[in-house]
């Protein structure tokens, strides 16, 4: 069954407010087997709200509205549905009592447009919310002579996802049938998407009853795998057969069968082979250290490092000597080796990893354009050097080095 939620707020419509319960209630949908086809974001005007919630209701099972439930002049959720499905609104008795209880905590009278969230749609059942003054909804209907689920539920996260939790899902449990979606996610680093594409197309394209979505950013594919079936074995064997395929033609791209970092891979590697890493940063500038870090445990492997963003701080803290630098430049292969040596010596780690490079957006050369990065991996018997030249703006020649370094290390360890 598809679903389809609408986030229901002129404030996410602006750059100051996001929409965060759609992902938590997609999990949980996924949870039951029930996919999600569409989400939206729909200001507060009446006309609008209607609009969107019969496009909804043409082209999903399940329709789920967060929000507009309260009691301002532009909480229309429960008029929109009303008006889209020609149905007429009461008001509940239980619900007003429950106001006027609430507002005798608050020991002071109750506005009288308060009562407005109270007005439940005929034939909906009302969903209890001991978090807020807003009840939910709950309604099982027919649109065009097709059944449909329709929920409306508080626009407040620590309202809507208790509500959610407790008074939807076993709903929707008990009336939908017994359905399970499988996921695997693929991970590859630093190939190209249109080149990860045309090795996996071929392949993912005949399992036609496995969804596979490809994701690029920054030098990291992700390749999601879904499969909905009513048997969750049935649908966990679909996902694994094809992911086995597909990991055979990515060969040494991929990093991660199910889902980890580059960095996650990175220390558990270092931990396999009971080795230790250290890292002289420049145009990246702390970025690698902060990605492993950001890991529960890296301390057992990761020593740590510098950020030896100027000549003198690359001579004191990982060893470059100077005239090194004054013959090749601060950015070259050799001074990249340098630093990877130097601060694998001056750490005693086991692997050293050096980065330089021209972030931009000036300092470029036409021998050494904006974005142009060295790296050194150094282990003590060899040492490996690499260069890019990345593309786009300073943040993203810093994103894509930092990931470029991670992917060298990794492969240093296999």
């Amino acid at each position: 069954m598809k679903s389809e939620i609408i986030a229901v707020g002129s404030e996410m419509l602006t750059p100051f407010r996001q929409d965060t319960n759609s992902l938590y209630i997609t999990g949980k949908l996924n949870e039951i087997g029930v996919t999600v086809a569409f989400k939206s974001i729909v200001g507060d005007r009446r006309k609008d709200l209607v609009s969107a919630i019969r496009t909804a209701l043409g082209r999903a099972d399940i329709v789920v509205l967060m929000g507009g439930l309260g009691p301002t002049e532009d909480d229309l959720t429960r008029e929109a549905v009303a008006e889209a499905l020609s149905l007429s609104l009461r008001r509940d008795d239980a619900q007003v009592a429950h106001l006027h209880a609430r507002a005798a905590t608050w020991r002071m009278p109750m506005p009288e447009n308060n009562l407005k969230q109270a007005d439940v749609l005929e034939t909906a059942a009302v969903l209890s919310n001991p978090n807020g003054s807003a009840p939910g909804q709950w309604l099982d209907t027919t649109y065009d002579g097709y059944r449909k689920l329709i929920m409306l539920v508080p626009g407040p996260p620590n309202e809507c996802r208790p509500l959610f939790d407790n008074e939807c899902l076993p709903r929707l449990r008990a009336v939908l049938p017994p359905r399970f979606i499988a996921r695997r996610t693929l991970r590859a680093a630093m190939i190209p998407e249109s080149q990860a594409d045309k090795l996996l197309a071929p392949i993912y394209t005949t399992y036609t009853d496995v969804e596979t979505t490809i994701l690029a950013h920054a030098g990291d594919i992700q390749l999601i795998l879904l499969c909905t079936k009513a048997d969750l074995q049935a649908a966990q064997r679909r996902v694994d057969e094809l992911a086995g395929r597909m990991e055979e033609a990515l060969d040494d791209w991929l990093y991660s069968s199910d889902g980890e970092t580059l960095e996650q891979i990175v220390l558990y590697y270092l931990g396999l082979r009971q080795a230790t890493l250290a890292v002289a940063e420049s145009c990246t500038g702390g970025m690698v250290s902060q990605r492993i870090t950001a890991i529960p445990g890296s301390s057992r492997s990761f020593l740590g490092g510098a950020v030896v963003y100027s000549d003198p701080l690359k001579t004191a803290f990982a060893n470059v000597p100077p005239e090194l630098i004054a013959q090749h430049g601060a950015v070259s292969a050799e001074v990249a080796s340098a630093m990877a040596d130097g601060i694998r010596r001056r750490t005693g780690a086991t692997l050293g990893l050096g980065v330089t490079g021209i972030a931009g957006p000036t300092g470029g050369t036409e021998e050494k354009p904006v974005g142009l990065v060295h790296f050194a991996v150094s282990d003590g018997q060899k040492t490996t050097t690499y260069s890019r030249t990345f593309r786009g703006d300073r943040e993203r020649v810093r994103q894509w080095a930092t990931q470029q370094a991670l992917d060298l290390v990794r492969r240093k360890l296999m």
